[in-house]
């Protein structure tokens, strides 16, 4: 074997044990790739029950219900859809309506999208980008503050700021 075969043999090993870690690996991650979903795609696509994802949007107005045992449920919101989520747990501080919120979980068989982690977010700097263009497109976001929805601003008192 001459030497220009040798060095061709050893790169298409190489290239060959490459391929195969990084397709063990793509493979191996597959399960805990989470991908986002804004609740105007959920509603208009459909998620099959059990598949794992991040639900991104703001928080509805008048939505949250507390249940025994830290059970909580609201609906989220962006603008164009909503999806109603059932969380147990503590809920962070800066969790409260008309606010951001990231939540991670599943579907269940009935619509309901059932979290296990909720992430609080105040403005757009701290939002994954997925959720702030989402909110952006649906026009629920203005000039870097949250615009008020118009179900949340019937709840507001008069003097308050609509941004």
């Amino acid at each position: 074997m001459t030497r220009k075969q040798r060095r061709m043999t050893m790169i298409g090993t190489a290239g060959v044990v490459l391929a195969s870690a990084l397709g063990l690996t793509l493979w191996a991650m597959s399960d805990t790739i989470v991908f986002f979903r804004a609740p105007a795609q959920i509603m208009a696509e459909g998620v099959e029950p059990g598949v794992r994802f991040r639900l991104g949007g703001l928080v509805e107005a008048g939505s949250i219900e507390r249940q025994t045992d830290q059970v909580f449920y609201f609906r989220v919101t962006d603008g164009v859809g909503m999806v109603p989520v059932r969380y147990q747990g503590l809920l962070p501080d800066l969790f409260r309506e008309g606010q951001g919120v990231v939540a991670e979980g599943r579907m269940d068989g009935e619509g309901l999208f059932v979290a296990d982690t909720v992430l609080a977010r105040h403005d757009e700097n701290y939002m994954p980008r997925e959720v702030a263009d989402a909110l952006k497109d649906a026009g629920v976001w203005q000039h870097g503050e949250p615009a008020v929805h118009p179900a949340a601003a019937r709840d507001l008192p008069r003097n308050a700021p609509t941004h």
